[in-house]
């Protein structure tokens, strides 16, 4: 599988998602100027994604920094209010942030903070290939179940939740690879996921590169294949659950939850404990990025709207928990009411 993000000792080599998929360019990051740009622009996308290159640089923000603890502190500081500026909504990225503060505070040395920096990031990528790869074992079995006695699984998903919005697995795409190594078979259907178009450039790129079959659909045909009969479930990721089980995704999924409710289908959240964000009570709460009009008046170098219209162009929407069937951790599945179960999910293994 494509390698989203790694460490080849002096960079942090990203895939930059925004040639896919007729380009397949890795960029090598040294500093966090670099990093915080490439965030921001997309080269990396996907909430736990975002999370490990933040952590990566945290530390190449500090790196060639010399000075004593409180100086190099400092410093890591600065470097992570401004990395936590770069995308507002996926808050894997403030949680890494927080955990690379939190480790250098447990250093006794400037040299120390270095190393303990370093050894956080690279953990952080290992972490990420577990957690998904839990989630991918939780998945399959809960769609293996709600499609007991079919030869094939048909699923629905929305932007980019595979290998490439993480280290490797994914998180909504990982229940699918982990049922193909158990000799499930799959089917996919891709949203194209306006106005960037992640479902039908990243989510069938990397799916057709690991021989799943995937049809890509525009994002206002969901009706009409769920009327059909062509999904059996659709299954998303998200980049922020809030503590009642409001979920927040790319644009457009709460129209799908909307859709797969109507029809009776399933509607499935795949979301490592790190994206769940118990401190804030509902989906309201949570912010909402906002990106540049020329994104869908403009996108791709072609014009596809008249000069000077006011453009609208939230990059996530809320969908409320009542139409979340479950959501899949790597402790396993949460249902409604989420309150408990969710705080469950969070707790280290063995703590009541």
């Amino acid at each position: 599988m494509l390698q989203t993000i790694s460490w080849n000792g002096h960079a942090a080599r990203l895939l930059d998602q925004t040639r896919l998929p007729t380009e397949t360019v890795y960029v090598d990051i040294t500093d966090e100027k670099q990093m915080w740009d490439a965030i921001r622009r997309l080269v990396i996308r996907g909430a736990p994604a975002i999370g490990v290159a933040a952590a990566f640089g945290a530390y190449l923000g500090i790196r060639r920094v010399e000075g004593e603890r409180a100086e190099l502190l400092g410093r890591l500081n600065d470097v992570c209010d401004y990395l936590a500026t770069s995308r507002p909504t996926a808050v894997n990225l403030f949680w890494a942030l927080d955990r690379m503060k939190r480790v250098a505070t447990e250093a006794a040395s400037g040299s120390a903070i270095k190393r303990r920096l370093l050894v956080e990031a690279t953990a952080m990528l290992e972490e990420d290939t577990r957690v998904c790869r839990a989630i991918g074992e939780h998945g399959a079995a809960l769609l293996a179940d709600v499609c007991a006695g079919e030869d094939r699984i048909d699923v629905l998903t929305h932007c980019n939740a595979g290998g490439l919005a993480t280290v490797q697995y994914g998180t909504a795409l990982a229940p699918i690879y982990v049922g193909a190594e158990r000799g499930l078979k799959f089917h996919v259907y891709a949203d194209e996921t306006r106005p960037l178009l992640q479902g039908s450039r990243i989510t069938a790129y990397e799916l057709k590169e690991n021989g799943i079959p995937v049809t890509v659909i525009c994002d206002g045909m969901a009706a009409t294949v769920m009327s059909q009969g062509k999904v059996r479930a659709v299954i998303v990721g998200t980049d922020r659950v809030a503590a009642n089980g409001d979920v927040a995704n790319k644009i457009g999924t709460h129209g799908v939850a909307i859709i797969a409710r109507h029809f009776g289908i399933p509607f499935f959240v795949a979301s490592p404990t790190s994206t769940i964000d118990l401190s804030l009570a509902t989906g309201d709460l949570i912010p909402i990025e906002e990106r540049a009009g020329s994104e869908v008046s403009n996108g791709f170098g072609k014009r596809t709207a008249p000069e000077d219209v006011d453009i609208y162009n939230p990059a996530f929407d809320v969908t409320p928990s009542e139409l979340v069937t479950a959501i899949i951790t790597e402790n396993g599945v949460a249902r409604g009411p989420y309150g408990e179960s969710l705080r469950a999910m969070c707790r280290p293994t063995g703590v009541q």
